[in-house]
């Protein structure tokens, strides 16, 4: 498997380069931006892009999506609970720091437990969310790719007028905490980490935090 991380844009956001080493198709995860930067990487693998992938449609993750889809005609895949976040400038963030993005292209809607392949790579959809209605994780082999639902760290913002800390919480505790310790995380922002890692020493998925915010809903 070909794993390539890159942290575009002002905001840093990871963008996950996945490919198969043998067919060479890849998935591009959260192109937040700084096209050129990712194609690049895209090109040196020699590449085919199936699939553009969201964790969710804030601005910071979907800034390259529209080019990256003119390049390559890959499909777009997000959860659909997302969708009005994708289309609207003013509910995915981009307005606010004067470079709206609306995109209105061709989509997949997955759900929870849905497969996104990729040669033989297989990615399972866990719908987490919280930090947006549809946020979602994607489960491989002893790797999970969370967006912004969990950090080294932390955990995603939660104060959009459609996020929920609670829900989010509930995301997390009844979803990724169950997975096994040694699979590794990475984030939309920031550092990889693993999930015994963070069951460990992240704060917020303490039983003195996480269960008495979950115990609210």
């Amino acid at each position: 498997m070909i794993l390539e991380s890159l942290a575009v844009g002002p905001f840093q956001a990871n963008c996950y380069i996945v490919g198969d080493s043998e067919s060479h198709l890849a998935l591009v995860i959260d192109p937040g931006a700084e096209i050129e930067k990712i194609w690049d990487e895209v090109s040196r693998h020699s590449l085919q892009v199936k699939s553009i992938v969201l964790t969710h449609a804030h601005g910071d993750h979907i800034g390259a999506v529209s080019e990256l889809l003119e390049r390559t005609g890959a499909e777009l895949v997000l959860h659909q609970d997302d969708y009005p976040l994708l289309i609207d400038p003013g509910k995915n963030g981009s307005a606010n720091y004067g470079y709206p993005i609306s995109i209105n292209g061709p989509t997949r809607f997955v759900k929870e437990g849905e497969i996104v392949e990729c040669g033989q790579i297989k990615l399972k959809v866990i719908h987490s969310p919280g930090h947006t209605p549809g946020g979602i994780c994607l489960l491989g082999d002893k790797l999970l790719f969370t967006g912004d639902t969990l950090f080294y760290g932390s955990i995603g913002r939660t104060d959009f007028s459609y996020s929920s800390l609670q829900q989010l919480l509930q995301s997390i505790g009844d979803k990724l905490l169950s997975l096994e310790d040694d699979i590794k995380i990475y984030p939309g922002h920031g550092p990889a980490s693993t999930l015994g890692r963070e069951k460990e020493y992240n704060p917020f998925l303490q039983p003195s935090f996480l269960y008495q915010y979950r115990a609210r809903i």
